[in-house]
């Protein structure tokens, strides 16, 4: 058997988003969540996968969303590299989130609450061993909870969980290392076929059940990310400013298309430094328009 990693975009919202991932999605959900605890019972999913999606690049900043059986909504993010204001674009997409609940003549009384669960392939939080984060408001001496159900952050970060296949124990073990080294599997591990749901996504995940037109989907997001990450990692290497500049403005046009004059003579009069910022940033921007937002932003 071969799994498809469910780090690229593609593969987690056909593994956790998909019509027939209910039962997985609570499964993971109430493991990183709530300890491996069955708090959620039931959920509905939004705007659910389907095998006509457009998958060439990351067209949005959440991978899942969730509806709980209590109201409570959960959006879901799996994030690769630790690019310029990512913390800020996960408060922001909690607090969007919370605020769009309310039409027009509802009141405070029908907002419910809303979960951020972010997945990282990086450490995000380099001072605490940590793998599951949990943050939520809270007095700053007593350490008071306020409404600490209301709007609620969970972070894993991957690099952190080290245990082998071995080694694992808890449902929250076996979660985490699926999203970590499914690719590295080779069949399903009896441990994991100790929790039926954990065996049903792999089941989804194994590359022999897909269409071969979700193969090509899949392979397309597998070379522009590794190109992507190639060419920037080349350009540090490189060490010279004019080849960093290059090598950036060749991978800007492979994602938005020929750059504007404007856009180009912004780029040409950053700085070194600025140049090494616009490298971290390219991640986060999802239109052309994003990139020369940052670009007048940071012109001198």
């Amino acid at each position: 058997m071969r799994f498809i990693s469910p780090k690229t975009d593609f593969a987690f919202k056909k593994i956790f988003g998909s019509d027939q991932s209910n039962d997985i999605l609570i499964s993971f959900l109430n493991a990183m969540i709530y300890s491996g605890n069955s708090v959620i019972q039931d959920l509905e999913i939004i705007d659910p996968y389907s095998a006509g999606d457009v998958v060439d690049l990351k067209d949005t900043y959440l991978d899942v969303k969730a509806v709980l059986e209590d109201g409570t909504t959960v959006i879901i993010e799996i994030q690769l590299w630790n690019v310029e204001a990512f913390k800020k674009r996960v408060v922001y997409n909690l607090c969007k989130t919370y605020g769009n609940q309310l039409q027009l003549g509802q009141g405070y009384f029908d907002l419910n609450p809303v979960i951020a669960l972010t997945i990282t392939d990086f450490k995000l939080f380099p001072s605490s061993e940590k793998v599951i984060s949990c943050f939520y408001f809270q007095e700053e001496e007593d350490h008071l909870p306020y409404q600490e159900n209301e709007l609620k952050l969970v972070f894993v970060e991957l690099p952190k969980f080290t245990k082998q296949l071995e080694d694992l124990e808890s449902v929250i073990d076996k979660w985490i290392y699926f999203i970590k080294e499914a690719p590295n599997l080779e069949i399903i591990p009896d441990n994991f076929r100790e929790i039926p749901q954990l065996e049903k996504a792999l089941t989804i995940a194994n590359q022999a059940g897909l269409s071969v037109s979700e193969v090509e989907k899949l392979r397309k997001q597998e070379m522009v990310l590794e190109d992507s990450r190639g060419a920037l990692s080349f350009a540090k290497r490189q060490g010279r400013e004019e080849g960093e500049r290059n090598l950036l403005l060749r991978l800007l046009e492979s994602r938005f298309g020929k750059l504007t004059i404007n856009a180009i003579a912004l780029i040409e009069a950053l700085t070194n430094e600025d140049l090494n910022r616009l490298s971290e940033a390219i991640w986060d921007f999802q239109t052309s328009e994003d990139l020369l937002n940052w670009l007048q932003e940071h012109s001198n």
